[in-house]
């Protein structure tokens, strides 16, 4: 398989407009060689627009795609060294799965040997062996899901693009996909470049993810920086749950409805919000030294691994381990440290 990483994928000033729709407003970012990159967002964000000018099935109205050194803006898509896997896996159904995964090389008229020798490796490779004779409407969807990776990898593309590839798969299925896309991608180290809609998809398989909102990248950074460090109240409730309170800057700290906290990081702004993640909050015996909280638990939610507590006063939501016993109208001790409030650039 092409391990190619030196090629670079740079997007230059893009501008997408549908009429009098800006669908896409100035977007600038480099996705390096070789790296899993997701681009993550609501629906009507911008993202799926931004995979298709990628992939040459959507012209930018300004602004140029650079693959490497070279500027593939108006190449079409079948002479890009790019290829997309779709969410509707789009085989053909009166082909067998090794017919489908060797499709596209025929069509390319490659030498019979090495189609061979490419489909039987991407047949290993998704662990489709025992699968290669049977029919698409034979296979489940995890399985589809597989065979359409392994036809657009034998290709060995710069680039592979994958538009919600698991949005099809249960929640079981989506689970495992994702690391199985995460292991591939790492062995093959080719550019995996994904849309999706799924924050824990993204946080799962990503080694960069682009946030986009309104048709920009509103924060770019590894999993870890978006989900600790978002920029803004968007990014902070779009990776996940977050507590936001409404805060004034003061000397040493943040005033809130809370009372005072400290905080590593102070803010640029007089007045604004903080937020913290409920499995950050630290449930404590006693009152803490600094940053603590008396609360009064409103409500307890079982979710299997964790209870999420809803509390009072401030409308806290808190994550605990499955062991700990709480009851409604229990009065316990909070510690909102300094290191995990985060203020937000809004």
């Amino acid at each position: 398989m092409n391990t190619n990483k030196e090629k670079n994928l740079t997007i230059q000033n893009v501008v997408k407009t549908f009429g009098k729709v800006e669908v896409l407003k100035t977007v600038n970012q480099v996705v390096k060689a070789g790296e899993f990159f997701t681009l993550l967002g609501p629906s009507g964000c911008g993202k799926t627009t931004l995979l298709r000018i990628i992939a040459g099935l959507e012209i930018p109205t300004t602004g140029s795609i650079i693959l490497g050194t070279d500027d593939i803006t108006s190449l079409p898509a079948t002479k890009r060294h790019v290829n997309m896997v779709f969410q509707s896996y789009a085989l053909f159904p009166h082909l067998t799965i090794y017919e489908n995964i060797a499709f596209g090389l025929r069509s390319r008229k490659i030498n019979a040997d090495e189609i061979k020798r490419r489909v039987a490796e991407g047949l290993e490779m998704l662990r489709l062996e025992s699968l290669q004779d049977r029919m698409p409407d034979q296979l489940s969807g995890g399985q589809k899901q597989r065979v359409s990776l392994a036809r657009a990898l034998v290709n060995e593309p710069d680039i592979l693009l994958l538009d919600e590839p698991m949005s099809a798969l249960d929640a079981k299925l989506r689970s495992q996909v994702q690391e199985d896309l995460r292991r591939l991608q790492r062995k093959l180290g080719t550019t995996f470049i994904m849309v999706t809609h799924d924050q824990d998809e993204a946080l799962v398989c990503s080694d960069r993810i682009a946030v986009m909102n309104g048709g920009v990248i509103v924060q770019c950074g590894t999993p870890e920086e978006v989900y600790d460090y978002p920029c803004n109240k968007f990014v902070a409730e779009f990776l996940g749950a977050a507590n936001m309170l409404k805060a004034k800057r003061v000397e040493g700290g943040v005033e809130t409805e809370l009372g005072f906290f400290c905080l590593e990081k102070m803010p640029e702004w007089s007045e604004g919000l903080v937020t913290i993640r409920p499995e950050w909050i630290k449930i404590r015996e006693s009152r803490p030294e600094r940053n603590g909280v008396l609360a009064t638990v409103d409500d307890v939610v079982y979710r299997g691994t964790n209870f999420d507590l809803f509390l009072s006063p401030g409308n806290l939501r808190v994550r605990t381990s499955a062991n700990k016993n709480f009851r409604v109208g229990d009065t316990i001790w909070l510690e909102l440290t300094a290191g995990d409030l985060v203020a937000l650039g809004d």
